[in-house]
C-alpha cells in the first residue's frame, strides 16, 4: 500500500516509521528539510519538500497513486485543507485529518473526513485512567458522540443476558470474546459467562453507569 503523510512532525514521522516498518510505501510532504531527520537513517520511504496545501506538491508526491493520505502538521487549517484536496482532487478513499479543535472536528467527519481530535481522545484516555476504569482505554476509540469500550464480566452479572444489560440509546454491546469460542456478535438472548470480555459503544452519559456495572461503586471525588 501507498502512504502519503503530510507533516513530519513527532507524529508524523513516528507514524511514517511504523508504517514503513510494516513494508509499506511512504512518501513523507514538510516544508522544512530538517524535520525528515526524524524518520532516522533506517527510512526506506521518501521525502518531499513542500506545502501538503499545493496541488503540484501533492501530485508530485504521488497523490494520484496514493491509497491513504494523512495530515498532521501543527496547523488545522492546514490540516483540512489538505485533507479536502486529497479527498476531491485527487480522490484518494482513506484521509485522515488531525484537528485539534473538537467542535470543527465533528463538523468535518460529518462532511466525510475522517479526523482524529488529540485533545478529545486524550482527555478520555486520562480521565479512564484517572477513574481506574475496568475497561482498556488503549482499545477504546473516539467517534465523536460515542465510545467504544471494553470489560471483562465477572460473577456478579455471570448468568444475565445481553438485554439485562444494554441501556437504549446508551450502552449497546456489540460483540462478545469467549476463550475458545472466539468472538461473538451480541444478540439480547446470549448469556454472559464470567471471563466474557465485552465490546459496548457507550453514550458519554452512561460511562458512569458502566463503571458502575463492571467496577462497583463509581469512584467518587474528595472534597476539603
Amino acid at each position: 500500500m501507498r502512504y502519503l503523510i503530510v507533516g513530519c512532525g513527532r507524529v508524523g514521522s513516528a507514524l511514517a516509521k511504523l508504517l514503513d516498518a510494516d513494508g509499506h510505501e511512504v512518501i513523507v510532504v514538510d516544508e522544512n528539510p530538517a524535520a525528515f531527520k526524524r524518520l532516522g537513517t533506517k527510512f526506506k520511504g521518501h521525502v518531499v519538500v513542500g506545502t501538503g496545501i499545493d496541488y503540484d506538491v501533492l501530485k508530485r508526491a504521488g497523490a494520484k497513486t496514493a491509497d491513504g493520505f494523512v495530515a498532521v502538521t501543527d496547523g488545522d487549517n492546514r490540516n483540512i485543507m489538505a485533507a479536502l484536496i486529497a479527498q476531491r482532487m485527487f480522490k484518494i478513499e482513506r484521509v485522515v485529518c488531525r484537528i485539534y479543535d473538537p467542535p470543527r472536528g465533528q463538523m468535518y467527519r460529518e462532511l466525510g473526513v475522517q479526523t482524529v481530535v488529540p485533545t478529545t481522545v486524550g482527555a478520555k484516555l486520562i480521565r479512564d485512567t484517572l477513574m481506574q476504569a475496568p475497561w482498556d482505554p488503549m482499545h477504546s476509540f473516539d467517534f465523536g458522540k460515542v465510545t467504544s469500550l471494553a470489560a471483562v464480566v465477572g460473577s456478579e452479572h455471570a448468568g444475565k443476558r445481553v438485554g439485562e444489560i444494554e441501556r437504549p440509546g446508551l450502552i449497546r454491546i456489540a460483540a462478545i470474546r469467549r476463550g475458545s469460542a472466539g468472538v461473538l456478535v451480541a444478540s439480547n438472548d446470549v448469556v454472559l459467562e464470567a471471563g466474557d470480555e465485552i465490546n459496548a459503544v457507550v453514550a458519554p452519559e452512561a460511562i458512569s453507569e458502566f463503571a458502575r456495572m463492571f467496577h462497583g461503586a463509581a469512584p467518587q471525588v474528595a472534597t476539603a
